[in-house]
């Protein structure tokens, strides 16, 4: 997929726990004033705190007009995010949309 222009990408971790969270927050705060594509590909497990993180980024991001997307996503992360309640359709790339 290409990227926008400006656009930053991460990788999210296969292991997104409690000790990640704060390693999160702060990677995806050197992120802001940019456009972000996240890569949740890998992710194997992830926990409510780093939901939390993401969310709260993509709220900050949404508050700053800027894009946050996922490009891609793992089933593991998709189904745990369903299971907590939490709609990240929104968020997907349109190439990944169901």
């Amino acid at each position: 997929m290409p990227s926008r222009k400006g656009e930053k990408t991460i990788s999210l971790a296969a292991v997104l726990d409690l000790n990640e969270a704060s390693a999160l927050r702060g990677t995806l705060m050197g992120m802001r004033g940019s456009n972000v594509a996240i890569d949740a590909s890998g992710v194997e497990r992830i926990g409510a705190l780093c939901v939390q993180v993401i969310m709260a980024a993509a709220k900050t991001w949404d508050e700053d007009k800027l894009s946050f997307t996922f490009s891609k996503v793992s089933d593991a992360f998709q189904k745990t995010m369903q299971v907590i309640g939490v709609d990240i359709s929104h968020l997907l790339a349109k190439e990944i949309r169901q």
